[in-house]
């Protein structure tokens, strides 16, 4: 990588983690492409040299929180839904669960940012491929009716959604272990038990 390609890469990093931290401190709605560069000791021309908005700012943020997220996932969502087991379902969901602190600013960002049309997809996209990263994972275990594969995945997930929501305002109001032994239980009964 030359130098100038260094230079502008670290430009970009820069824009985001102060984004990240004023979205973070004053809220996304009240942050603007001036204090974004102001505090990034830069110019608004520079800026949209990287960005076109503070939408896509939100955007480039949520493919580092999916980076995050899905970077350890050995085996991936798709296998363990697919083995079926217990133990794997438990152990993917409590690294989810040890995730969701450094993945706090991004997801709160990206809600008070829900407004914008390509951040709304984004989070849609997001959702939906994961519900069907698990569908297969049923498909490939020829667990449950078909035509009901999908919506159990969608309830499971969306189950693990709402909690991290939940985490992410007002903490483990219910301890930690006991809110993973139940979304294990819910997820074993919806991915896992075919009765």
């Amino acid at each position: 990588m030359s130098l100038r390609a260094a230079q502008k890469q670290m430009t970009y990093e820069l824009f985001l983690t102060t984004a990240l931290d004023l979205f973070g401190s004053k809220g996304y709605a009240a942050t603007t492409i001036d204090d974004i560069a102001t505090a990034a000791g830069s110019t608004r021309t520079t800026f949209y040299l990287h960005f076109s908005s503070k939408a896509e700012v939100i955007s480039a943020l949520l493919t580092k929180a999916d980076a995050i997220l899905t970077a350890p996932d050995d085996p991936t969502l798709t296998e363990v839904v697919a083995s079926g087991s217990r133990a794997e379902i438990r152990t993917y969901l409590d690294r989810k669960f040890s995730q969701w602190d450094e993945i706090k600013p991004y997801l709160t960002a990206s809600y008070q940012a829900a407004h914008e049309p390509d951040v709304a997809a984004r989070t849609e996209q997001w959702f939906e491929d994961a519900v069907g990263e698990m569908t297969e994972g049923l498909n490939r275990a020829d667990r449950f009716a078909e035509d009901r594969r999908r919506i159990r995945c969608v309830l499971a997930f969306g189950q693990l959604e709402h909690l991290s929501r939940r985490y992410f305002s007002v903490g483990w109001n219910t301890p930690r272990e006991i809110c993973l032994d139940e979304l294990t239980d819910s997820w074993c009964h919806l991915l896992a038990t075919n009765t």
